[in-house]
């Protein structure tokens, strides 16, 4: 069985649930999937980076808040640097959700960051694979998957004015799952195929 760790930060609860449903759709595969609040691994020293070491796959995610990752997940990837001196996460699978207000919002910087994070750690990449599910006069927004056509990794709305129990909506959730699962099914090729 594939162990797949899920690290995130979620300021107002909204990207907490994006979490748990790329939880599902991961989980859904049979792969052992974990949460872990970034703000439990703020420092090198503390918390369960021996977990991480051990998972075949992270998963970052954070709100996107002015164009960046959100500070606390900020700080956990700065305290990754101990793992980094230590190829802890040399040769996992990496991919990367993000969540903000605007249906852009920035997002792709975040995604960017997690991409480069990855990299620095010699982690392999996955992007999403799914195509715009919004980008013709015949699509409807609402129920659109991958709405926001984002391709480098995973990236929902919440609207700023709505609370994490009504967002991000059904559509977007639904996306979480199937990239969830997209991340799990790489992931278990990857772990078979080093085998």
């Amino acid at each position: 069985m594939t162990k797949i760790a899920i690290v995130y930060h979620s300021g107002y609860g909204h990207t907490a649930k994006v979490a748990e449903h790329v939880l599902k759709g991961a989980a859904d595969t049979g792969a052992d999937v974990t949460l872990y609040k970034a703000e439990d691994l703020s420092s090198p020293d503390e918390g369960p980076w021996d977990e991480l070491a051990a998972a075949d796959a992270i998963i970052f995610g954070a709100p996107t808040y002015m164009g960046s990752a959100s500070a606390p997940m900020k700080q956990f990837m700065d305290a990754s640097s101990k793992s980094w001196f230590a190829d802890a996460w040399k040769d996992k699978i990496a991919a990367g959700f993000t969540n903000s207000g605007a249906l852009a919002g920035d997002k792709s910087s975040t995604l960017s960051q997690f991409a480069t994070l990855a990299g620095q750690h010699g982690m392999i990449w996955v992007n999403f694979g799914m195509k715009p599910g919004f980008n013709a006069s015949t699509h409807e927004f609402e129920g659109a998957l991958n709405r926001a056509g984002h391709a480098t990794g995973l990236a929902t709305q919440a609207l700023t004015d709505v609370s994490a129990e009504d967002g991000p909506d059904a559509a977007d959730l639904k996306t979480a799952e199937l990239f969830g699962e997209r991340v799990a099914e790489a992931t278990k090729r990857w772990v078979r195929g080093k085998a």
